[in-house]
């Protein structure tokens, strides 16, 4: 089984961070996984995890799994809320998923301090503000 997994994404699969309003109209962070594909991924799997070092101690956050089911073609889904105090560390997201009857996976880490004013972009597709990694 495991030799069916390609090690790699299919191109145009994307994580991003996005900074946006809240239901309390709070501004916060959000991390989504992005389909810029013309095909359906499903069987989405999601694990995210933190590392890093802060003031000289070791850090790890939870290790938390989200199944997305599926992320139509051009469109978003929402993984989870981030926290600006884990900015400070690397932030990892392993997805894996299915298009066209096949099975890819890929690693995104946002690296430590990545996250930040000065790299935020539009993200398309979303239209908000946030760091992309494609």
């Amino acid at each position: 089984m495991l030799k069916d997994i390609k090690q790699e994404s299919y191109e145009g699969v994307a994580v991003a961070v996005v900074h946006e309003l809240n239901d309390e109209m709070e501004m916060v962070w959000n991390v989504y996984a992005i389909n810029y594909t013309q095909h359906l991924m499903y069987g989405v799997l999601v694990s995210s995890k933190g590392y890093g070092i802060i003031d000289g101690e070791e850090k790890k956050t939870s290790a938390l799994r989200h199944f997305l089911d599926e992320i139509p073609a051009l469109s978003y889904v929402k993984i989870e809320p981030i926290q600006p105090e884990l900015f400070l560390i690397s932030n990892e997201y392993w997805m894996s998923y299915y298009i066209q009857d096949k099975i890819y996976e890929r690693k995104y880490v946002f690296e430590p301090n990545s996250v930040a004013e000065e790299n935020v972009e539009t993200v398309s597709l979303l239209n908000k503000p946030g760091i992309l990694l494609l």
